[in-house]
């Protein structure tokens, strides 16, 4: 039923970095919205709402299951990192992200590779719905952190690397970023995209990710 849904359109996947505090999101509201992780934060302030969701980290999901659960848009859940605190329903899919059955997976209903972002994981899904052109925004690719890539460390203190502070902050466990293999991942989605003569354009305000066509959010969506 979502295979190709949205066939020759646009789509819009908002990353939860920092530079969506620089924007002005009333646009979103015209678009369709793929969002990801702890969005739910932002929604009174940008006052838009997604009409798909993706997480696949296990900390994310854990910290904000009950948040997920009362979205009302379809989500997409990776079953490695819900560990059964998710469960399917009718607006609800949960992903097999333990195996998935190839490095960018065209058929998420096999699998979704995780691809050490959900932003990489959001690009499989907006390529199953069928967009022709997916546009990023909040991808900052920056962050201040201690530690080593993957590690799994306590937050303290405010979230200076999303756009809320209490996104990670104050206590929260995350997994430290690892930008090597986000940018392997990234490369990978280019690709697959443009052999189907699809397009991954980033919008993102001052952002420092170097391997999508980069574009001005106010000539994309034009009021």
């Amino acid at each position: 039923m979502l295979k190709d849904r949205h066939r020759g359109e646009r789509g819009v996947i908002v990353a939860n970095g920092p530079s969506l505090n620089r924007m002005d999101l009333a646009f979103l509201r015209r678009e369709t919205v793929v969002g990801m992780n702890k969005i739910h934060l932002g929604f009174d302030r940008f006052g838009f709402y997604p009409r798909y969701y993706v997480a696949v980290n296990r900390h994310v999901i854990e910290q904000s299951q009950r948040h997920i659960r009362a979205l009302n848009c379809v989500k997409f859940i990776g079953d490695r990192g819900s560990e059964g605190r998710i469960q399917e329903d009718a607006l609800t899919y949960l992903l097999n992200t333990r195996e998935p059955p190839a490095r960018f997976c065209h058929d998420i209903a096999q699998g979704l590779h995780e691809g050490w972002t959900v932003t990489y994981a959001a690009l499989q899904v907006a390529r199953y719905l069928g967009f022709q052109e997916v546009v990023l925004i909040g991808l900052d690719h920056r962050y201040r952190y201690e530690g080593s890539p993957n590690e799994l460390l306590k937050f303290e203190g405010p979230d200076h690397n999303h756009f809320s502070e209490a996104y990670f902050g104050h206590g929260q466990a995350w997994n430290n970023p690892d930008l090597e293999r986000s940018e392997e991942s990234y490369r990978i989605a280019r690709t697959e995209y443009e052999k189907e003569g699809r397009r991954i354009l980033d919008a993102t305000v001052d952002g420092a990710c170097t391997l999508f066509e980069k574009v001005d959010h106010r000539d994309i969506f034009q009021s």
